[in-house]
């Protein structure tokens, strides 16, 4: 039980707050809850466990499969996966604990996949490592919502990107189009436990993965127009800073909000990273063909983030204006400038970086959060090392203008420091 509110349950009986039958409730209610949470340490070995048996049984008999006879091979190439069967059917209809279905379902998740490679090796059944991924994933999938288990949604969005990265960056180099199926058969998962779990560990880790994988992938779609994959990634972000605006992730502690965080920074590393004339004179060109898969996805986001605006709007959610919220489409007029001149997006682009800094820094300031305060000053500080390297000023003024940097982290967390411990005072 939860020792806070066990030390001050006699004290609130003491003071006739609660009676001593609504006190003895409160603690049998706990008590109850204790007993039937799962231990965490041992379900996360558990699970540790199951995925090294799997991989030592594979070990064990690839070291002596050359010995076996076709018969005793395929009889072995199945036994993992009847034990893993066994294990997933024994956990359901005993409706056994949280570490059970853990444990079991990643068993049985490496199990098939042993077995679909070892009986395609046995009988020379012809096929390449994504068909084969691809189906793996699809063939397990329905054990995330049988077993309810969050180890086996994580297999899941690992190996579909994964699946991903193979068909667009590596063996295939197509569009990956059949992630967007496998990332959409884990929504449903994940929407449970936004409205069950929305405050777990797990839940604050999905809100990681997810916008990751969604990140690590999206390039795999930008084939020949490179251009329009900057766009897409600025927009991408875009999206995520104002979906991590929403109050439901919005009301959360920083860590755990992944779409804040990423969005923030992501935009952030795109502004930056166009703001140098040499992407904008060798990487962009007027070569860019409208007609391609790449603006008909830089057109499909930019709804999708309008969309989250406007719904945010009115619900009224959006009380104060907040520039990171818009910067996708301030940068997609300034991409469209510079496919004209050059210049004029530079210009605009540094002065955004400027005022995203200082905005973060005011933000900072009102809430008296030295996190939110430093990454301002860090923007900035960015937007000066890069200009650093491209500009012909002279080494005096450079040096000058890091010092005023320094100054200026020294003075605002000072005076920021100050300002906290008199309110603390009052």
């Amino acid at each position: 039980m939860n020792s806070k509110i066990q030390k001050e349950l006699p004290e609130l009986v003491k003071n006739k707050v609660i009676t001593q039958e609504i006190a003895s409730s409160i603690e049998v209610y706990y008590l109850t809850k204790k007993e039937d949470s799962p231990n965490r340490l041992f379900t996360v070995f558990a699970v540790l466990g199951s995925t090294l048996m799997g991989l030592g049984i594979i070990l064990i008999l690839a070291h002596n499969w050359d010995n076996f006879s076709r018969s005793v091979k395929t009889i072995f190439a199945f036994i993992p996966l009847i034990i893993g069967q066994f294990s997933v059917g024994y956990t359901i209809l005993k409706k056994k604990s949280v570490t059970w279905r853990e444990a079991s379902g990643v068993f049985l998740f490496f199990a098939v996949g042993a077995s679909m490679a070892l009986v395609s090796q046995i009988y020379n059944i012809p096929g390449d490592f994504d068909a084969y991924t691809l189906t793996w994933i699809l063939l397990c999938t329905p054990l995330i919502y049988l077993l309810k288990s969050q180890a086996l949604a994580m297999l899941h969005t690992i190996f579909a990107t994964s699946y991903a990265c193979s068909v667009g960056y590596f063996s295939g180099n197509e569009s990956p189009w059949l992630y967007l199926i496998l990332f959409a058969l884990i929504i449903p998962h994940y929407v449970q436990l936004l409205r069950y779990k929305s405050l777990h560990n797990v839940t604050s880790i999905f809100n990681w993965f997810l916008p990751l994988s969604f990140i690590i992938v999206l390039g795999a779609f930008v084939k020949n127009n490179v251009e329009f994959g900057v766009l897409m990634y600025v927009i991408l972000f875009g999206l995520f800073y104002n979906i991590g605006k929403l109050p439901f992730f919005d009301s959360q502690k920083l860590r755990r909000n992944g779409y804040l965080v990423l969005g923030s920074l992501g935009t952030v590393y795109m502004l930056l990273l166009t703001s140098f004339e040499w992407i904008w004179k060798d990487v962009f060109t007027n070569d860019m063909v409208l007609n391609s898969q790449e603006f008909y996805m830089v057109i499909v986001l930019f709804l999708v983030t309008l969309g989250v605006i406007a719904f945010s709007y009115v619900k009224k959610w959006i009380e104060k204006f907040n520039m990171f919220q818009y910067v996708f489409v301030l940068f997609a007029l300034f991409f469209f400038i510079g496919l004209v001149n050059s210049i004029v997006p530079i210009l605009l682009i540094n002065v955004l970086i400027l005022t995203l800094g200082i905005t973060v820094i005011k933000i900072g300031a009102d809430k008296f959060h030295f996190g939110i305060l430093n990454y301002g000053l860090l923007i900035i500080a960015a937007l000066i090392t890069c200009r650093f390297f491209d500009t012909d000023v002279s080494f005096v003024i450079r040096g000058l203008l890091f010092v005023g940097v320094g100054i200026g982290f020294f003075s605002t967390n000072y005076i920021m420091l100050k300002k906290q411990r008199k309110k603390a005072i009052k």
